[in-house]
């Protein structure tokens, strides 16, 4: 049988103010309750689950959160002492035989006119809700007037995840910092004829040295490329390119420390014998690349569209004689790496409605953008920031200059 892992204090203590948030977001929307509805979560968990409980649950699971502040937990008799150790779950009602009868007991005693569930089609962290509970719930519900009330949460989800609280962004700094004394340390390591694999070993190791996770699949975290013939895009580090003299070295990476992810983009230009600075051509894909992130920062404000953001940077970008990038401009962090909810994208049918969300203070989004410069490889630059009531802040250290190796 699993084994439910208790949270820390401090992951109870977070998680149970983000269900209070949940509740003042209901009621901002006008819903009257929310449901999560989950089983052997350790296999395929609901993407919400670790922000509003922390822990995995076995049998068939509903998290249900009211407008009115009532929290109430209806999970297997097995789970429900790990659950309401949480403090979070104010109601932890435990069953033996099957879940339909307590859920449809609690849903007459609260009598909602709207069931929010976790499915969307443009938000992959709103869409924890597998067909086939999906179709368990409708059984649940047949026959009943709860049947006719369900609707998405995916706003509430993407408010829930994107409204970052105080304690979430401390986390998110710590990360960064994590991040960013890796890069120090691949500053001074990297050396020209070091392979891009050997790279991603070392920062690999730092990491492993340092107890923290990396952002996201080993595989590709960190992306290291090192010229022109690199693997673009989401590639692998290969075993064979290594930095050479003349070229970009561009490295994409984050780490997840206490729960929370940074992602950040660094480059440097290797220079060749007798070069003390980047060439032109490097200096100005690099000037570029600055400019159309800072104009995103300037445009990045809380109720302004998401794709008006991506406009400002690409314009830009266009301006200075470069062409479009194939990807949005940033994207929101938390405890993902790509956290759902807003996309700094254009209005490109891959992105579906998350470029016409608007921004929200204390959503947490990345800026990055970058360019191929001509037989010396990818330069991108890629910062995190968080939206305030007047504009957005910088959480990452911008790199402000192009960095020089050799």
């Amino acid at each position: 049988m699993p084994i439910a892992t208790s949270p820390s204090n401090s992951a109870r203590a977070l998680a149970a103010a983000k269900v209070e948030q949940a509740a003042g977001i209901l009621n901002e929307l006008g819903i009257d309750a929310w449901l999560t509805f989950v089983r052997e979560t350790t296999e395929s968990g609901d993407p919400v689950l670790p922000i509003i409980l922390g822990q995995s649950l076995t049998w068939q699971s509903a998290l249900v959160v009211t407008a009115k502040g009532d929290t109430v937990a209806i999970v297997g008799t097995h789970d429900a002492d790990a659950v309401r150790s949480t403090g979070a779950w104010h109601e932890v009602v435990g069953y033996v035989q099957g879940i339909g009868e307590p859920l449809r007991e609690l849903l007459d005693r609260l009598a909602p006119r709207h069931i929010a569930i976790n499915e969307s089609t443009d938000d992959v962290k709103a869409d924890g809700l597998t067909v086939g509970m999906y179709k368990l719930l409708l059984e649940h519900l047949s026959g009943t007037s709860h049947a006719g009330t369900l609707v998405s949460a995916a706003n509430v989800i993407r408010a829930l995840r994107g409204r970052k609280l105080p304690a979430e962004i401390e986390r998110l700094r710590t990360a960064i910092a994590g991040a960013d004394t890796i890069f120090d340390r691949i500053d001074r390591e990297a050396t020209p004829g070091l392979t891009e694999a050997a790279v991603a070993g070392l920062m690999h190791g730092h990491a492993r040295d340092q107890g923290w996770e990396l952002a996201w699949d080993r595989a590709g975290c960190p992306i290291v490329t090192t010229g022109p013939d690199s693997m673009g895009g989401h590639g692998v580090p290969s075993t064979t390119l290594a930095i050479r003299p003349g070229n970009v070295f561009h490295l994409d990476f984050g780490v997840r420390i206490d729960d929370y992810c940074s992602d950040l983009q660094r480059s440097w230009y290797v220079c060749q014998s007798g070069e003390s600075r980047a060439p032109d051509d490097v200096q100005r894909a690099f000037d570029a690349v600055l400019a159309s992130i800072d104009a995103a920062a300037a445009a990045l404000r809380p109720g302004v569209e998401c794709r008006a953001v991506d406009a400002a940077a690409r314009s830009t970008l266009v301006s200075r004689g470069y062409p479009e990038y194939t990807h949005a401009t940033g994207h929101e962090v938390g405890r993902a790496a790509h956290d759902g909810g807003g996309v700094l994208g254009p209005t490109w049918e891959r992105y579906g409605k998350t470029p016409f969300l608007r921004v929200e203070s204390g959503n947490v989004f990345t800026l990055e953008l970058g360019v191929d410069v001509p037989g010396r490889g990818y330069l991108g630059l890629e910062e995190m920031v968080v939206v305030t009531d007047n504009g957005c802040a910088p959480l990452s250290t911008p790199q402000r200059a192009i960095k020089l190796l050799g």
